[in-house]
């Protein structure tokens, strides 16, 4: 348990990285969406996604964390289950920290009136509506999620290259477009809206929390094929 505390300690000693470049990016997008929401002339509340835009940073984290750090923590005789456990649980952390700055977010656009233009990035009704923990959840659950996705996508990398990436991602790209086809010829959309709707942003989120255990699972098996 030291050791992965030590690759914990790894991963944070460049704390741009997991902290300041995220919440950099979050200033960033809201400035700039309460000044569009004062441009629009509507007295009705105004809703916008550029509070997302910190949990696409995750994304980018996620590969760094594999093509930049691993190779160092090689170096430093750590092993590949440790670095692996390590890498996640600071992934943990730094989406649980954003989980609770939306949070807080959410909170100030109440006590605010959406900051005065009524105006909202964090206090998302559909996000809300199973309360600030359900709240939770969906934003740790979108930021743990595109991380993972970036550290499975690194990991592959390292482990076939360039070749095998390319055609993990086009075969992806396809089954996605076949299953929009069934959906569209068999006429499926009405189902498949009221489904989304009935499981609320707090169902999905769930499910998005299995999902990133399998790529959790994926991620490791390439892992172990890994070149620093």
């Amino acid at each position: 348990m030291s050791r992965t505390l030590n690759v914990i300690r790894l991963q944070l000693i460049n704390k741009q990285t997991f902290i300041w470049v995220p919440l950099i990016v979050l200033a960033g997008a809201t400035v700039v969406s309460i000044l569009i929401y004062a441009m629009i002339p509507v007295d009705t509340p105004k809703y916008g996604g550029g509070g997302q835009a910190p949990l696409w940073v995750f994304f980018v984290i996620g590969m760094q964390a594999m093509t930049l750090t691993f190779p160092f923590s090689q170096a430093m005789s750590i092993t590949r289950r440790e670095f692996f456990l390590g890498t996640l649980i600071t992934a943990v952390l730094a989406s649980v920290f954003m989980s609770v700055i939306f949070l807080i977010g959410g909170g100030i656009e109440q006590l605010t009136h959406g900051w005065g233009v009524n105006g909202y990035l964090f206090h998302l009704p559909w996000v809300w509506e199973s309360g600030p923990l359900g709240a939770a959840v969906v934003y740790f659950t979108l930021a743990m999620f595109l991380f993972v996705v970036g550290f499975t996508g690194a990991t592959i990398y390292k482990s076939w290259g360039t070749l095998v990436l390319t055609i993990i991602g086009l075969a992806l790209a396809l089954l996605l477009v076949g299953v929009v086809f069934l959906i569209t010829k068999l006429e499926l959309w009405g189902q498949v809206a009221a489904g989304i709707m009935s499981l609320g942003a707090l169902g999905l989120a769930l499910w998005g929390l299995v999902v990133i255990a399998v790529l959790a699972v994926v991620s490791f098996l390439a892992f172990r094929r890994a070149i620093p």
